[in-house]
């Protein structure tokens, strides 16, 4: 395992550049590249796609069956698990309908970064901790190692199965049309990566992103749960302030730091080191420019979040469109409360449960949640 990957390499790991050698030396190769490519156009594009692409049908079929399969396998669970689970949790209306969303969500990102952790630390890869070796030994139609295939598979069809679920299942938000664009982007880039055996690399830019969806969909559905039965749960609020808190610095650390000065650096400087004239230099770049550009467009409505969160102490959705309808119910109760408990056992009980919930609309709750 991995000896296509890999092989001989130099001996000694490169230091991991800083954002300044990033810019200068990634800057500079790729302008020598783009003088030195005369001949580059529509033409070359064709027969180096020609030349060096290899996918098969069977592998086609297995993505749409597998995609069609994702969809399948949130649906069942969505029905048979998940909407069940909000019913016995007794979640807010609003919440119930998301949290099945959040559920299989965190379900399949915490199977897929196990399984791309387990690839870069727990067998024979060093991609992690010399990202030039994702380079070494490239050769146009290697074959790939079958562990890697196998995550290649479960990663592109899932993403596949997303753009649908993002416009036909999941709840719509501000960014939703930015999470297709990423989604149709994270596609190209694993569907592309395949095809040109840039696998290696691939797996690093699936670990370094998993990461983030792993914790924010379990913020998600403990801000949820805080709330469950109309009342307020300490354990559940403080999961989600911490995931809250940790979804912030690992978006940076990973996405910000480590993806641009590990992926970035060995695709743009790397790259021609070790393979002259590598195929779809500035393609495979470009992609992977843009997905850096939509983590920092989502990181400012991380900043948001926590200056919104050390403000007002309430864990809001800056992404989410406010719902008309639950602003007014809620501005409604707070104008028109129920009467006081007059001494009978039932009334107590719903006094006591109206006040929380006037509470919990004074905190923020005609408004979506954040995460």
């Amino acid at each position: 395992m991995g000896s296509d990957a890999g092989g001989a390499g130099p001996a000694e790991v490169e230091p991991m550049p800083g954002y300044w050698e990033l810019i200068t030396r990634g800057a500079g190769v790729m302008l020598d590249e783009w003088r030195r490519c005369s001949d580059c156009g529509a033409e070359l594009s064709k027969r180096t796609l020609l030349e060096t692409a290899y996918i098969t049908w069977t592998e086609i079929a297995l993505f749409f069956f597998c995609a069609f399969l994702w969809t399948m396998i949130r649906k069942g669970l969505t029905e048979s698990l998940f909407k069940p689970l909000a019913q016995w949790c007794r979640l807010l209306p609003k919440d119930a309908a998301k949290m099945p969303e959040s559920a299989w969500k965190l379900v399949f990102y915490t199977m897929s970064w196990s399984y791309s952790t387990y690839l870069l630390f727990f067998s024979s890869y060093s991609f992690f901790h010399d990202p030039p070796s994702v380079f070494y030994n490239w050769k146009s139609g290697m074959t790939v190692p079958t562990d890697i295939a196998i995550a290649y598979l479960i990663q592109g069809s899932f993403y596949g199965h997303s753009i649908y679920a993002t416009v036909n299942m999941d709840t719509w938000r501000k960014d939703s049309a930015v999470m297709v664009v990423h989604h149709i982007i994270t596609l190209a880039l694993i569907s592309f990566s395949y095809a040109f055996r840039y696998h290696n690399v691939g797996i690093l830019v699936l670990f370094l992103h998993d990461i983030n969806d792993v914790q924010l969909e379990f913020t998600k559905l403990n801000v949820y749960l805080k709330s469950r039965g109309g009342g307020y749960h300490l354990l559940n609020d403080v999961l989600s302030n911490m995931g809250s808190v940790s979804f912030s610095i690992t978006w940076f650390w990973f996405r910000l730091y480590w993806f641009p000065l590990k992926v970035l650096y060995a695709t743009c400087v790397s790259s021609i080191q070790s393979v002259p004239n590598i195929p779809f230099y500035f393609f495979f770049n470009a992609l992977l420019l843009a997905l850096l550009l939509m983590n920092i467009y989502w990181f400012l409505f991380i900043v948001i979040f926590v200056v919104k969160l050390l403000k007002v102490k309430e864990v809001n959705d800056v992404r989410e469109y406010e719902d008309e309808d639950a602003r007014r119910a809620a501005e409604e109760l707070l104008k028109h409360p129920q009467a006081e408990s007059n001494g009978d056992g039932d009334d107590d009980d719903a006094g006591h449960h109206n006040s929380a919930q006037r509470k919990h609309v004074q905190n923020g709750v005609a408004k979506d949640k954040y995460l």
